[in-house]
């Protein structure tokens, strides 16, 4: 089975569609589970099998309990997607502790917990791959509107290569996908706003079927592990060293 999570919507939904295009049975997680269920029907109806499971991936119980749900078929999941992420309306420096807590807890903490747990169901049941949804904000150098949220995505792609060893270790892949700005309702939204000139700066936006191809690619690839791969708006694919 393949475990999405945040896949109620755009990219996640994306993610869920083309594994489930690809044969995959899909775990639909969402804290939503209206829209999880939603993407259920959207697979369904294209042939695919899915099931929705509603799960705030900042608990650890909802967590512990949707690695449980992907794996009860006595495997676990065989594939885990790390997508859920975002940040608030506040940045860091306005933001409250909690606030920008939330920000390292949904886009970091979530992911290596989600991890954690997967690893060794995923070994007992053979193997398995890994594959986290972060951003080009992890991988800048200029000031950054959220820096919460630079700084959870530049360690999920650390915590990501840090991992390298476990196909050798465990017959787990764990890998890493940076976007640039992906092209859901909120950047179109965003772009909306800007100056001309401040939409010729930004580029091209990632379409969802870009990111939802680099997470099948992964999957698929035996060959690839500990590898990050950077999407960009109307450029191909690279890897970073």
């Amino acid at each position: 089975m393949a475990l999405v999570t945040g896949a109620g919507a755009e990219t996640g939904r994306a993610i869920a569609m083309r594994l489930a295009a690809g044969g995959a049975l899909v775990a639909v997680a969402d804290i939503d589970l209206g829209a999880a269920e939603a993407t259920v029907r959207a697979i369904e109806a294209e042939g695919g099998h899915a099931a929705a499971i509603g799960a705030d991936v900042t608990r650890d119980e909802d967590v512990r309990r949707m690695i449980a749900f992907a794996g009860r078929d006595g495997g676990g999941p065989h594939v885990l997607v790390n997508n859920a992420g975002g940040w608030g309306q506040a940045n860091y420096l306005e933001a409250t502790p909690e606030q920008w807590s939330a920000t390292l807890d949904l886009n970091l903490r979530a992911a290596m917990l989600a991890t954690q747990l997967a690893l060794e169901p995923m070994r007992a049941a053979g193997g398995g791959v890994v594959v986290n949804i972060a951003s080009t904000a992890g991988l800048a150098s200029e000031p950054y509107a959220s820096p919460e949220y630079g700084a959870a995505k530049a360690g999920l792609i650390r915590f990501t290569t840090s991992l390298g060893d476990l196909r050798e270790r465990m017959n787990v892949r764990v890998n890493c996908i940076v976007p640039d700005w992906i092209a859901t309702d909120r950047a179109h939204g965003e772009l909306e706003r800007m100056t001309a000139a401040e939409r010729r700066e930004a580029g091209p936006l990632v379409p969802m079927a870009d990111v939802a191809a680099a997470v099948a690619a992964f999957v698929h690839d035996d060959g690839l592990a500990g590898r990050v791969v950077v999407l960009r708006g109307g450029r191909p694919r690279r890897f970073l060293p």
